[in-house]
């Protein structure tokens, strides 16, 4: 058994009522590529502070933001047994839950069955079964099932704008609990704080979402390429040459926006192999990502402690053996100390050797030390080590490097 690609498809997708010329360009409107929703910027509640927004459950329910994944299964086989249909195939339609197997095979070599159980955490709904024959005795040669997994949107799944908004759903609220408009009585989608538009520096899309809200109620789409009529009018150019803005150095200025490095966190749970951190994606058990803004937070409520808790002692936290000498945390080794008779009084096991290690760079088992790190940086070392640049550490209680 092989596993195949992945694919999603969201439904209910709808066309912009905010287009640029480079979409146009490229024929965007053709198909529908985001929902359209009706959003509302409030700073009254409790549940959508900075990144986080409510949902209309209402709206969920009748299919905002409803998406598809699609993953084909191929299996390679002579001959399948009887286990849900008549050639051990699973239907069309039928729920499989994960750990249940969905297909069986013989195997004449061995001679015996194979069975074939759904991995993964989510029950998933067979999509389409198609078999291969390619012989003249009609025996089954290769077969492929789609599954199909249904997405709704839940608590902390993350949305985006086209601007890049970035967001994370904090709660689904009834359709009876949204503010609605006093003059349409037309109740909101979505709810989005104010103070994530300054920090992320996104006021295009406010300005975007004002310009659709009118383009709306006239019944027409807006126009938001950036300067062209205002630059045309105003002096005659061409479209070509207002695309961009010319700083008092002539340079075409660019737009920067914040970069967030983060770690995964998290103190138990399958970990990377190269790094010994917690892996990302909550699919397959990943950490929560602790990043700068969090790292922040915690130093503004006076909790800087818990840095060293969270980003050193429940992720990657290493013990390693440190040469005070020569300052190297790669050329350290240990030692396997020889076993020892059996004590003859007695019968006693014999005492336990203490440890030795050695620095093969000063060829010595003086002046080492135990120092306590994260093993990424030990990574880190390793790596530059392999690009011939040697990094070295200064201990309070040794040697200077």
């Amino acid at each position: 058994m092989t596993g195949g690609s992945l694919a999603q498809r969201n439904w209910c997708c709808d066309g912009t009522a905010i287009d640029v010329e480079e979409q146009r360009r490229l024929t965007c409107d053709v198909t529908g590529m985001k929902n359209d929703r009706r959003d509302g910027t409030l700073a009254k509640l409790d549940r959508d502070m900075e990144d986080a927004m409510i949902l209309n459950k209402s709206s969920v329910d009748r299919g905002l933001c409803h998406g598809q994944i699609y993953q084909s299964v191929f299996l390679y086989v002579t001959e399948t047994i009887d286990l849900s249909t008549e050639n051990g195939l699973p239907y069309v339609g039928q729920t499989i839950h994960p750990g249940e197997p969905f297909c069986s095979i013989y195997d004449k070599t061995e001679n015996k069955w194979q069975t074939n159980c759904r991995k993964g955490s989510e029950p998933v709904i067979v999509d389409y079964v198609a078999v291969d024959m390619k012989n003249n005795k009609n025996l089954l040669q290769k077969a492929n099932i789609r599954f199909r997994h249904t997405r709704n949107p839940i608590i902390g799944d993350k949305f985006s704008s086209r601007h890049g908004q970035k967001g994370v759903c904090s709660q689904l609220w009834p359709d009876i609990d949204m503010p609605f408009s006093s003059v349409t009585e037309m109740r909101l989608d979505l709810i989005i704080n104010p103070h994530a538009f300054p920090t992320r520096m996104t006021i295009a899309m406010l300005l975007e979402s004002i310009a659709a809200k009118g383009g709306s109620l006239r019944g027409n789409f807006m126009d938001a390429t950036p300067f062209a009529k205002s630059v045309k009018k105003a002096n005659g150019e061409a479209k070509s040459e207002s695309k961009s803005l010319v700083d008092e150095f002539g340079e075409t200025l660019k737009s920067y926006g914040f970069n967030y490095h983060g770690v995964e966190v998290r103190s138990t749970g399958p970990t990377d192999q190269l790094t010994r951190q917690p892996i990302k994606g909550r699919k397959r058990g990943g950490g929560i990502r602790f990043g700068e803004m969090e790292r922040d937070a915690m130093l503004a409520h006076g909790a800087a402690y818990l840095l060293h808790d969270r980003l050193h002692t429940c992720s990657d936290y290493h013990i390693a053996d440190v040469c005070s000498l020569c300052g190297s945390i790669l050329t350290t080794t240990f030692i396997q100390p020889q076993r020892p008779a059996v004590r003859a009084i007695g019968g006693l096991p014999p005492p336990r050797a203490p440890k030795k290690v050695i620095c093969h760079a000063c060829q010595s088992s003086k002046g080492m030390e135990t120092v306590a790190m994260p093993y990424v940086f030990r990574y880190l070392a390793a790596e530059l080590a392999a690009m011939n640049i040697k990094m070295t550490l200064e201990l309070s209680n040794g040697a200077a490097a």
